[in-house]
């Protein structure tokens, strides 16, 4: 139970270092090897318990093995007493016969040639009335239980070679299962590497996207407030006697937007996803939208076709920071940040991370918050 014990111990810590990976950035390929971790993962919990079967087994045919070694320890013994009494019954047999032959008994002789064993020495005696039947019968016993003792020895000596095949057998197979399960352990150590270089990957390139998306905001700030300024100066030296003219302003104009929402989010990249999550302790992705906008005083509701619904339709074309894009029949919504990318929170397992809109697939359109 031990050595289960300590593949279970692996197992979970293996598969705590999956767990804790999970909160990292995520990408197809880290998802895809992922998955193939908690496979492998799946795959060395089963030979673990089929490692523990065997060796179980492997235990019970060694201690079975050990008793048959005794039980022939035993016999031994016996067969040594058993051929100790059957020399003394045969010395005093053979005593016997010699008295008998001294003493000129006319059938000894034809008793000792005619017999070609102990057994049949017995029996012609006894058939000649030669020994008594204690005599006869002593040496009965003692060549009864010799014979007894042999057959024992050679069904012992059977079960030995049977056992010994069956360890060598398990051992065998116990070697299979323990290459077997060190292969998987090595093949998801280099699972759990790949996964690393990818994550380290994946945070570089956000740390880029992150600081050109910045980049783009600043510009696109500064662009707004020297447009701003530089309308104020024109108006500042405009004769008071010229009017301007009328500014038709179309109805549904999406307005400027809110292009620092853009920064909030960007802030938050990282954050876990957490089903029905609506602060910096873990978003969905409605629940990220309506926490970076209420930052601006903007009431926004917790619901991707609510959100819809209260925002004003935009075109591709027309989309700055700040905006928001909808995908998958409105399903997922996300923060457009320029550059053909934005700020989401994807779904299970996942973080706040920067998409882009020709890889997320599935776009339903952008919107407006007014």
């Amino acid at each position: 139970m031990r050595r289960h014990g300590l593949v279970l111990l692996c197992t979970l810590a293996l598969a705590s270092f999956v767990a804790a990976t999970a909160r990292a950035h995520s990408t197809p390929q880290i998802r895809a090897q992922k998955a193939h971790a908690r496979s492998v993962l799946a795959e060395i919990d089963q030979i673990g318990r089929n490692l523990e079967t065997v060796v179980q087994q492997y235990d019970g045919a060694k201690l079975e093995l050990q008793r048959v070694k005794r039980s022939l320890r035993r016999n031994d013994y016996e067969l040594h007493v058993a051929r100790g009494n059957f020399r003394a019954a045969q010395k005093r047999l053979m005593a016997r016969l010699y008295s008998l032959y001294v003493n000129g008994e006319p059938s000894t002789i034809d008793v000792i040639a005619g017999a070609h064993s102990i057994s049949q020495l017995i029996d012609r005696s006894e058939s000649a009335q030669v020994l008594s039947n204690q005599d006869a019968e002593l040496g009965r016993q003692a060549l009864s239980f010799e014979r007894t003792v042999q057959r024992r020895e050679q069904q012992l000596q059977q079960l030995k070679r049977r056992r010994e095949a069956t360890v060598a057998s398990l051992a065998s197979k116990r070697q299979e299962i323990q290459s077997a399960l060190a292969r998987q352990k090595h093949l998801l150590a280099s699972i759990h590497t790949t996964i690393t270089q990818l994550q380290v990957q994946e945070a570089a390139r956000e740390r880029r996207l992150k600081a050109e998306a910045e980049a783009r905001l600043r510009q696109e700030l500064a662009a707004r407030e020297a447009a701003a300024k530089a309308a104020a100066q024109a108006r500042a030296h405009q004769p008071p006697s010229v009017v301007p003219p009328p500014v038709s302003v179309p109805i549904g104009n999406p307005g400027a937007g809110h292009p620092q929402a853009a920064s909030i989010a960007l802030q938050y990249l990282g954050v876990p996803y957490v089903w029905g999550g609506a602060s910096p302790s873990g978003f969905d992705c409605s629940g990220l939208v309506m926490y970076v906008y209420a930052q601006l005083g903007i009431s926004l509701p917790h619901y991707t076709v609510a959100q819809w619904n209260a925002t004003i339709p935009i075109s591709q074309s027309q989309m700055l920071p700040g905006d928001l894009v909808f995908f998958n029949s409105l399903g997922h919504v996300g923060i457009y940040i320029g550059g053909g990318q934005f700020v989401d929170a994807p779904h299970t397992g996942s973080v706040v991370r920067i998409d882009s809109l020709s890889n997320f697939g599935g776009f339903d359109g952008a919107r407006r918050v007014p």
